[in-house]
């Protein structure tokens, strides 16, 4: 594998490292490679989330039809959303929302799915499914007020 470009992120203010960084390969098919390999790789007693970055000013509504997910098992991780949600179109992107101090999986998730016509199928036949003995609430993604 062949790194194109590396960049840590710091804190401008002290030049602290921020906790993550962005890396461009090669290669497509490369990236997927490094992002299989080295997701929950454990990197100093804690584990790497290593998922696909959207270039700056695009969202994941910009990539499809954006779903909010709650009260997913903490065990949870990208891949595992996105499959769970491949069943109903195609997921276009599907990222666990994890708790910056302590790396863990706060149990909740956004999904972008290709067409609206899939989203609303997912909507409705996962809303209130249970997932690893929970209960999960899917409904339409609201934007963030800035």
């Amino acid at each position: 594998m062949r790194v194109c470009f590396l960049q840590v992120m710091y804190y401008r203010e002290n030049g602290e490292p921020r906790g993550f960084g962005f890396i461009k390969m090669s290669t497509v098919e490369e990236a997927d490679k490094a992002m299989e390999m080295f997701h929950r790789f454990d990197l100093n007693g804690r584990p790497l989330i290593v998922h696909k970055a959207t270039p700056r000013g695009t969202s994941l509504r910009s990539l499809g039809r954006k779903i909010f997910v709650a009260n997913l098992p903490f065990d949870v991780d990208d891949e595992r959303l996105e499959q769970l949600f491949s069943e109903h179109g195609k997921a276009v992107n599907a990222q666990i929302v994890y708790d910056t101090n302590t790396r863990r999986s706060r149990g909740t998730g956004f999904v972008a799915m290709s067409t609206e016509a899939e989203m609303n199928d997912a909507i409705a036949n996962l809303n209130g499914k249970t997932i690893g003995g929970r209960l999960i609430q899917v409904n339409f993604a609201q934007e963030k007020p800035r």
